[in-house]
């Protein structure tokens, strides 16, 4: 049997990117798949097709996960056209980068709309349903500088550890419905945005990672397979770091 048979998932920003590769290791795994995206254009109807094509349900909606109202509407959604949800992954995410002094608020304000608003709007919203079912796993992207900080990212890094905290706190106040909550950290994952870096940039970065290589989407999948399965049934309120030893 497979190690999602009969679950469904629910993840957020997965027309492309490491939600993308999410959920097809969640498909091959047996999970049907439900995903949102803020529009879903040809790489998310791709994304769908790709999915079905291993033999489960797939569906993608549209939606501004930092609103409230449309992910309300989204999750009831997703209840309705499968009936349950055993898996939630809070994966969408933006950069707007810049040292504090030249940030703006618009650029604050998005990135914590979109990485750490977007997360308290689908928990809110997910969390009747899993309390109802008396199980649930609850899965939040972070990152490595949400551990230990960024120059240059403040924002995103405030957002990343807002992530942390919020799995470890739902993790403490739902554990006994059966509910369970972690992070995953990526460090240095090799995606069409870093493959833009610089080639010193890139070869510095990866000189600091002791196993030598940036991580591929894969690693994060099969990272997140585990949370998402019942193999970890006994793993809640933990952060994951997937970084190669970047951050010991």
């Amino acid at each position: 049997m497979k190690l999602l048979e009969g679950k469904v998932a629910l993840i957020t920003g997965a027309a492309r990117g490491i939600g993308k590769g999410l959920a097809l290791k969640f498909a091959s795994e047996g999970a049907d798949i439900a995903f949102t995206d803020l529009v879903i254009d040809e790489n998310g109807e791709q994304t769908v097709k790709e999915i079905e094509a291993y033999g489960v349900k797939c569906k993608a909606y549209a939606s501004n996960a930092a609103d409230f109202a449309q992910t309300e509407q989204v999750v009831a959604d997703v209840k309705n056209d499968f009936g349950r949800i055993d898996i939630l992954v809070n994966n969408a995410g933006i950069t707007k980068d810049g040292l504090m002094m030249r940030m703006s608020e618009a650029q604050w304000d998005a990135v914590i709309a979109v990485n750490l608003k977007s997360a308290f709007n689908f928990i809110h919203a997910v969390l009747p349903i899993m309390m109802r079912q008396k199980s649930g796993s609850i899965i939040n992207m972070a990152s490595v500088v949400g551990v230990h900080g960024n120059a240059g990212q403040s924002n995103y890094a405030a957002s990343k550890a807002g992530l942390i905290a919020l799995a470890k706190s739902i993790a403490q106040e739902v554990g006994s419905r059966g509910i369970r909550a972690n992070a995953i950290a990526p460090g240095f994952i090799e995606t069409a945005m870093t493959a833009a870096l610089p080639e010193d940039v890139r070869k510095d970065w990866v000189g600091k990672i002791p196993l030598r290589r940036g991580g591929q989407v894969e690693d994060i999948a099969n990272v997140a397979t585990f949370l998402a399965s019942d193999l970890s049934s006994y793993v809640t309120g933990q952060v994951i770091q997937v970084d190669g030893g970047m951050n010991m």
